[in-house]
């Protein structure tokens, strides 16, 4: 489900100051599920996850940030110091004394001393010589995971309660959960001047810069350079806490934002969902969506009716009395609300949504003032944290939506359906040859197989051997795998150190694992075997993980899109490939849209920084009508249409929506690399390149950029021949 790089990464933690959500967190595809699935929701370091946050700070707390962020050192006094370093070790380290000097003068602060203190640190701690400097690397590396790595352990520990099936949540969880033991190790790290040596003697390279050099620099100069992104802010501890705690409720209150379907009535009265079937929102209303298209009798009608659920969700007239309850039978279409069969009055959501988003902005927004070199969320989000420029980004979602290729697809799923296509047709899902397999009798299969979570753990060896892997590699890797039944839709959080742990959490019921679970876990699963491969096989741990989250979500989707295959299904159409790039190209489209909507709301909100929740329920309303209408409604009709609007990772994952549709182009040009050869060889000779940045991986891994090209053009073939 996530979602985040290689959010594990301490370099990425502190680059951007921010996991969790996602959590790392995956959600699959989102990590969730064929399409950008569920968040990863917890595939980040507990790092991460303190910076990820959201929760705002009064303004007094906000002021005194302010102040601290205030440069000690001037101008002058750093240069001095940059030449005096510069006469005594020459030329060869000039580059080096420059920005690391330069580097902890924008770091220093009052209680680190004064001007005389910051010269006499600099001139003592600089390392000049490449064999000490190699020496002093290899101790830190060594260091930072073995902090991070028991910090995230703790983290792991204490939120079990919250992620995890058990008893009601109560508020003493909910303090541990949000509890960051380590909150304060910023400034520990800078008190005992540990940061400060870190930085002065392993630059920071910007992304130009990165885009520029690396292609030449070798595995360690990438380390070294991944080393230097690991201190270029410095977040006062009070922060990461009111981060960390704040993540913690935004998680909670997605994770328990369930519609009990069972509950449900049309305009007769009627029930159409079984009872006890509990869907967690976006995710579960989402793939139960889907899944309807294999009901000829009446599964558009279910479709409707969940479509008008997500429509109240999103303009928050959803009453409170059905989210995560099922004291009451609710009609989404009209709205009335029933008890014992009585209608009584609801009360409206009314902002609530929005008021998380809100404290999202807030949280991210104060970290501003700590990042001197990614100024805003935005910044943070694409150009630190993704490492592929938002301009970049929104040119290929533009590229993709505004396609001839949409309106062919569009009229071709038209065709198979026997109807003009409906706004949720944007999760149509049907691209099989033949007849699709109903979803009873693939939950009838995956239910027996997998009963409880020791099962699904016990089979993970057997599936890695399906996919590839030789019966010792996929011990290896699964012994490092642990299943638990998790309390929300199901996510992947990754080891932050080697030999630890990588947890796959997924919905289990009590007659054993449905299809939905099953497919979600097989994407989380695909995530457990990235985050292993990447902590475990890459050769420095500083290179640990991947570029972004997007390459963990190309490795979920690489597993996800074999799920029947694991299960013996496996169909040998000879056409199955044009199926797969028609499937992947309308994911594609699907999640470029909302993705859209989430940076335009972002780009909004910085441009409204005192804004209501009022306000942004209004903003995000406007602008996911305005994405429709400019690449949706001349194909799916409903001229302001909302939908875009729905998806949980904006209320809980800061901008982490725009790694799906990457993870779908990515996933694709891996998809035809992998195509005739040894999956498990390829997945590992990709993903052991580590975390450098994503051009550079994707042309070692595939040959050539990101782009949307190989999937227009696939997906042109398709259609010819599938016509015929």
């Amino acid at each position: 489900m996530f979602p985040a790089g290689n959010v594990r990464n301490i370099r990425k933690n502190t680059l951007n100051l921010w996991k969790r959500i996602c959590f790392p967190l995956s959600k699959g595809k989102q990590v969730l599920t064929s399409d950008p699935f569920i968040m990863k929701k917890i595939i980040f370091s507990a790092f991460a996850l303190l910076f990820f946050g959201i929760m705002a700070c009064t303004t007094n707390h906000e002021n005194r940030n302010e102040m601290q962020t205030t440069r000690l050192i001037s101008g002058a006094q750093t240069k001095k110091v940059i030449a005096q370093l510069k006469d005594s070790l020459g030329e060869s380290s000039a580059f080096r004394v420059e920005r690391g000097v330069e580097q902890v003068a924008a770091l220093w602060r009052e209680q680190d001393g004064s001007d005389d203190d910051f010269a006499q640190f600099c001139k003592s701690s600089f390392v000049a010589d490449t064999a000490a400097l190699s020496t002093l690397f290899a101790t830190l590396e060594r260091n930072f995971e073995v902090i991070g790595g028991y910090f995230h352990k703790m983290d792991v520990e204490l939120k079990m309660p919250l992620q995890l099936e058990g008893p009601e949540i109560m508020p003493v969880d909910m303090l541990f959960g949000s509890y960051d033991a380590s909150a304060h190790l910023t400034d520990d790290l800078y008190g005992n001047r540990i940061a400060f040596l870190t930085a002065l003697n392993f630059p920071f390279y910007s992304l130009e810069e990165k885009t520029e050099m690396g292609a030449e620099w070798s595995r360690k100069e990438w380390a070294y350079a991944r080393m230097g992104d690991r201190f270029i802010s410095r977040v006062p501890a009070e922060v990461q806490q009111h981060i960390s705690s704040a993540v913690t409720e935004a998680d909670a209150y997605i994770s328990d934002y369930n519609i009990f379907m069972g509950n449900l009535r049309n305009d007769a009265g009627e029930q159409l969902f079984p009872e006890g079937m509990k869907l967690i929102t976006h995710w579960g209303l989402r793939d139960e969506l889907k899944s309807d298209y294999a009901d000829p009798e009446r599964g558009l009608e279910k479709q409707r009716m969940i479509y008008r659920v997500m429509q109240r969700i999103i303009d928050q007239t959803i009453p409170r009395e059905v989210i995560n309850k099922g004291t009451h039978t609710w009609n989404p279409v009209t709205n009335e609300l029933f008890a014992d069969g009585i209608v009584v009055t609801g009360t409206p959501e009314n902002t609530r949504r929005y008021e998380v988003f809100l404290q999202n902005f807030h949280a991210m927004r104060q970290l501003d003032a700590y990042s001197p070199h990614y100024l805003t969320q935005l910044s943070r989000a694409f150009d630190a944290t993704m490492e592929v420029p938002q301009k970049d980004v929104e040119a290929l979602f533009v590229g993709l939506l505004s396609s001839p290729r949409v309106k062919e697809v569009a009229a071709f799923i038209a065709t198979r359906l026997g109807r003009e296509l409906e706004p949720f047709d944007i999760w149509y899902n049907g691209f099989k040859g033949g007849e699709g397999i109903p979803e009873e009798q693939l939950t009838a299969l995956t239910s027996r197989k997998y009963p409880d979570a020791a099962a699904l753990e016990k089979d993970l060896p057997n599936i890695l051997v399906k996919l590839g892997w030789n019966p010792d590699k996929a011990k290896e890797i699964t012994s490092l795998i642990t299943v638990d039944a998790s309390r929300g839709a199901g996510h992947a959080w990754g080891a932050a150190m080697r030999n630890d742990l990588s947890r796959l959490r997924t919905r289990i019921g009590e007659g054993g694992m449905d299809y939905k679970g099953y497919n979600i876990a097989v994407h989380e699963f695909g995530h457990n075997v990235e985050q292993t491969i990447t902590m475990n096989d890459v050769d420095h741990y500083m290179l640990s993980g991947v570029p972004n989250t997007s390459f963990t979500e190309a490795a979920a989707f690489l597993f996800q899109k074999r799920d029947l295959e694991l299960l013996g299904l496996k169909n040998s159409n000879p056409d199955e490939a044009h199926w797969l790039a028609l499937s992947s190209f309308w994911s594609a489209y699907e999640i470029m849209g909302v993705s859209l909507v989430d940076i335009r709301v972002w780009e909004w909100l910085y441009a409204h920084p005192d804004a209501t929740a009022a306000q942004l329920k209004e903003a995000v309303i406007a602008i996911a009508k305005e994405v429709w209408n400019s690449y949706y409604a001349g194909v799916l009709g409903g001229k302001d249409e909302t939908l875009l609007g729905i998806y949980s990772h904006m209320i809980d994952y800061p901008l982490y929506l725009p790694n799906y549709p990457m993870g779908h182009l990515i996933d694709f040009q891996i998809e035809q690399q992998v195509k005739g050869r040894n999956l498990a060889e390829e997945i590992v000779r990709m993903y052991t390149c580590g975390s450098i940045i994503p051009q550079l991986w994707m042309q070692h891994a595939v040959g050539s950029p990101i782009s949307i090209d190989p999937l227009l053009a696939a997906t042109k073939e398709a259609l010819a021949v599938l016509h015929q």
